[in-house]
């Protein structure tokens, strides 16, 4: 009896236990998946970041962005322009949209930039300052211009003292804490997703240099020269050297260190670094893994990202330097070209037909009236006579003896002399009856197709009326 109470009690025992051990793999169970869930929530790619982009008008801002965006064909607008590109995590298969507000390169419109950041999103904003750099005499102006105008509008927000000198120290944090990356490039970025527990490793961090964050506005600047493709045409028309792209290389990092901004030169042109630049701007963002190497090789393809420049890197150009120094001022050095005045000549534009037509009627009505061109026969021809000989040979003796005076018109005194002379001719060779007929016949002799006076008609022997008259 007693055998049989403790095997009951045994199994009551193992039955308890298997209930326990269940209940716990099931508690396990859920508490896995909320884990999981309460992972991927946090790991979410977050909303609302910004990015700021400034320059002077016909820098590349807008097709900068396009190009991010994958958009080919974009339509340029003013003041304060919206665009966005998309960001996707592989990792876990989430996307977002980062805004992209493109500030009018005319400082007539900054004060539209109150729409773009706020005090509320300036924590999730990143400046991007754009200089185009085909004209890089303008470069360096641009960069402080900008820089100021954004400074001036950070100082007009409302944003708290500590919140702002949290962001500045994070930026200090971030600029010291940079280290080399390992080179592992991965085929499309990932983010690192956050371990609850997960203690920061402390590093000994150095120092900043003298001139390193001296302008730290709390917001990561990014500087990036557009137009890299046109040095060749600088080096052709401008005689620019290797020493002159290295003088305003120096002085555009010179600039990146004072904001702890980094630096990329780019050519939409040919799609160069376009991929680096969006790498960067997620990882800054978005905190995704960022493992590309600095690159200050190639004077057309530089990238500098924050934290990894200093004062000895760029001093490593002035070793290039063979007719310039260190101590050259930049607009002494890159001088701007003088502007070619081309003379353009004035189009004659054909007034209306009307008009100079009028005009003509005013200059003729102030002529005096043009005489006769060529007289009238008003002599009686015989009937036997040809009117169509007689006028040709009349006409062809009258123009070739005739003189003209100056301006193409006869004169009607030198015909009636003319015609005077040959009556007094006439009268006197003598009134012999055989010297008028011949006379008569010469005058009235028909002239051919090829010039030659053809014979008179036998039918006309006898004189005409009216020069028996005569």
């Amino acid at each position: 009896m007693a055998s049989t109470v403790r095997i009951t009690s045994t199994a009551n025992t193992l039955n308890s236990i298997e209930n326990q051990t269940s209940d716990e793999d099931g508690q396990n169970l859920w508490s896995s998946i909320l884990s999981e869930v309460s992972t991927r929530s946090r790991s979410k790619l977050p909303s609302g970041k910004n990015v700021l982009i400034m320059g002077e008008t016909g820098a590349g801002k807008t097709t900068l962005i396009a190009k991010l965006q994958g958009v080919e064909e974009y339509m340029k607008g003013r003041g304060l322009e919206y665009l966005y590109f998309n960001v996707h995590d592989d990792d876990i298969d989430d996307h977002a949209m980062c805004n992209a507000w493109i500030l009018d390169g005319d400082l007539y419109h900054k004060g539209l930039q109150k729409f773009a950041v706020c005090g509320e999103n300036m924590a999730d904003t990143m400046a991007l300052l754009v200089v185009d750099m085909s004209r890089p005499w303008t470069v360096l102006d641009s960069l402080q211009k900008w820089a100021s105008v954004l400074r001036e509008h950070i100082d007009k927000l409302r944003v708290n003292p500590e919140t702002l000198r949290d962001m500045e120290q994070r930026l200090v944090r971030q600029f010291q804490e940079y280290t080399e990356p390992a080179g592992d490039h991965s085929a499309s970025p990932k983010r690192r997703n956050p371990v609850a527990g997960e203690a920061e490793e402390e590093c000994v961090v150095l120092p900043l240099g003298e001139n390193t964050l001296t302008h730290n506005l709390g917001v990561p600047v990014m500087v990036v020269c557009t137009k890299c493709d046109t040095f060749l045409s600088l080096e052709k028309e401008h005689d620019y050297r290797e020493e002159h792209f290295d003088f305003i290389q120096s002085h555009i990092r010179h600039f990146c260190l004072q904001y702890g901004a980094a630096l990329l030169y780019t050519s939409m042109k040919e799609n160069k670094n376009l991929d680096l630049l969006y790498k960067y701007l997620v990882h800054r963002l978005y905190g995704f893994p960022f493992d590309m190497l600095a690159q200050v090789v190639d004077k057309d393809s530089v990238f500098i990202p924050s934290g990894w420049d200093n004062e000895k890197k760029v001093a490593i150009l002035y070793e290039n330097f063979q007719s310039l120094k260190r101590e050259d001022k930049f607009e002494e050095v890159i001088v701007q070209p003088p502007v070619r005045k081309f003379v353009h000549e004035k189009e004659l534009g054909a007034e209306d037909d009307q008009v100079f037509l009028l005009k003509l009627q005013t200059l003729l009505s102030k002529q005096p009236p043009a005489a006769a061109g060529r007289p009238v026969d008003t002599t009686n021809r015989a009937p036997t006579g040809s009117p169509r000989v007689s006028n040709r040979s009349a006409t062809a003796n009258v123009a070739n003896v005739m003189p003209m005076q100056t301006g193409g018109q006869t004169s009607e005194g030198v015909l009636a002399n003319f015609f005077n002379s040959l009556l007094s001719k006439k009268t006197g060779e003598g009134g012999g009856a055989n010297n008028t007929p011949r006379t008569v016949r010469k005058s009235a002799s028909k002239v051919g197709l090829d010039g030659e006076p053809e014979a008179s008609s036998p039918t006309s022997s006898s004189p005409p009326a009216d020069m028996e008259e005569s």
